[in-house]
């Protein structure tokens, strides 16, 4: 996916200044969608929330309510979303006048099969905008190349992320996207008890109640324009300024709380799914050492086809020595 990696090809150039209308918009529309997923039962870490990266863009978990199985299908790459149930399935365009007028659609087509409107329209995590979706009637044009671009991110990003959240032996919600602040997240939880931070809406406090480490990828907002990587540990321990991040030109940002890893400095290394596990790799490894996470909760980093095939007491025997070599690496 780099110049030299296995598509022989890097990812492209992008600016958050260039994809900030559609950024916008689709954080938005995938809200109208994403309601139904609080109605799942609460996971740690909001896990039951997520939107799964596909092949052509985002999509709901499959969900059963009142009588109707079905999934939203946001296909970034089609320019549509496709509501799929047990009963047939529907398809209409995202490109719509607003954000009102599409909400006024998709809730009109999920009605044919039963599917009440979400609970609420209310528009989350999203500074000055209006109350609710039906109120935002802000003229909104699709634009295609910047959709595909959103997803070429979003694909890479969540290639990485997954091979890096693959071996972790603890709770660990699916990689997905987080349609309320629009990131992209992998996200590996301890049990252990902290203080949420008091002045935070009650979603961001129970977001709190356990120390975890967070691993992502955010397309950036106005305040903070940075596309790219971003990691933190919560709590934050101290001892985070001086450390190496795995990754040329990742960076700790005390003011923002934040280790970043910005996209044009991902395109640059020769593998940047690699760089994403490596950059994984050194916030975890920050959390072993500064905050006292058990160094034993990351198993080897094998295949399927390695499992499927190998005596336990080798795996085990391997498992035995990739802790070792993790230890070895920390102190050196």
């Amino acid at each position: 996916m780099s110049e030299h990696g296995e598509h022989g090809t890097a990812p492209p150039a992008m600016a958050y200044e260039d994809l900030a209308p559609m950024v916008d918009y689709v954080n938005r529309v995938v809200q109208v969608a994403g309601k139904y997923t609080l109605d799942e039962p609460f996971e740690v870490g909001w896990g039951n929330i997520v939107l799964d990266v596909t092949p052509r863009g985002l999509c709901t978990r499959t969900l059963r309510r009142e009588g109707v199985t079905f999934r939203v299908h946001h296909r970034l790459l089609d320019g549509d979303v496709v509501i799929e149930t047990d009963r047939g399935s529907r398809t209409l365009p995202l490109a719509h006048d607003s954000v009102a007028a599409f909400y006024g659609a998709f809730c009109r087509t999920a009605a044919e099969f039963g599917i009440r409107p979400p609970r609420t329209s209310r528009i989350c995590e999203i500074p000055g905008a209006p109350a609710g979706l039906e109120g935002d009637r802000t003229e909104r044009s699709w634009d295609a190349g910047a959709a595909r671009l959103m997803w070429t991110a979003l694909d890479l990003a969540a290639d990485g992320l997954e091979e890096w959240q693959a071996p972790f032996l603890g709770h660990r919600p699916r990689v997905g996207v987080m349609w309320g602040g629009f990131d992209l997240s992998a996200t590996r939880w301890r049990a252990e008890r902290t203080v949420p931070e008091p002045d935070r809406p009650p979603f961001q406090q129970n977001a709190q109640l356990h120390a975890y480490v967070s691993v992502g990828f955010s397309f950036g907002d106005a305040k903070a324009p940075h596309t790219g990587m971003y990691a933190y540990i919560w709590p934050q321990p101290d001892g985070l300024a001086d450390r190496s991040w795995g990754v040329e030109g990742a960076a700790w940002h005390p003011d923002a709380g934040l280790v970043l890893l910005p996209w044009s400095a991902l395109r640059e290394t020769p593998d940047p799914r690699r760089a994403i596990v490596a950059f994984g790799d050194a916030v975890y490894d920050a959390a072993v050492e500064t905050a006292g996470w058990p160094s034993d909760l990351v198993g080897p980093r094998v295949d399927g086809w390695y499992m499927s095939t190998t005596p336990t007491d080798v795996v085990q025997h391997r498992e035995r020595e990739h802790a070792d070599q993790r230890r070895r690496e920390r102190r050196g």
